[in-house]
């Protein structure tokens, strides 16, 4: 597995940090770009299956969100300290089923990588570079493959 620098992960921690002050913000503007980009994505999402528009208040919007971008900067995190991706308050496994059941597939992934990578060069503003961009590719695509290396159809059975 490629190495995630120690630079790489506080270039992470430290645009989380600038993010966090406005999660509700981010969020939105987060899964408003998903959908700019892939309409059909919102299928996927239950909390935004039977709805016309993103609601400005979804609690479960907003709880998705921040989940992704912390589940983000915390692997990245672990991947520099343990060299392998670790997720908290779940399992890769339970995220790989979670993802095959939506019918997530490589294309969504990438379209959400591009979300995130444009919200946080929005949220951080004049702090954003190149570098930074680099490292929450890193990050994200680490994560993306660790689930996807678990989205099995055997995993289904197990669940």
């Amino acid at each position: 597995m490629v190495g995630f620098s120690e630079k790489q992960e506080a270039l992470v921690k430290e645009s989380w940090e600038v993010m966090k002050q406005n999660i509700p913000d981010l969020s939105l503007r987060f899964f408003s770009l998903i959908l700019d980009i892939a309409p059909a994505a919102k299928n996927m999402f239950s909390f935004l299956k039977d709805t016309d528009e993103i609601p400005q208040n979804n609690p479960k919007l907003k709880a998705h969100a921040v989940k992704v971008f912390k589940m983000t900067c915390e692997s990245a995190i672990q991947l520099h300290e343990k060299g392998e991706v670790v997720v908290a308050d779940t399992t890769l496994k339970w995220l790989g089923s979670v993802h095959l059941q939506n019918g997530v597939i490589d294309p969504i992934l990438r379209v959400v990588k591009e979300a995130l990578l444009r919200t946080v060069k929005e949220a951080i503003g004049e702090k954003w570079s190149e570098e930074i961009n680099g490292a929450w590719e890193e990050a994200y695509d680490q994560l993306a493959t660790a689930i996807k290396n678990e989205m099995k159809p055997e995993s289904l059975q197990t669940s």
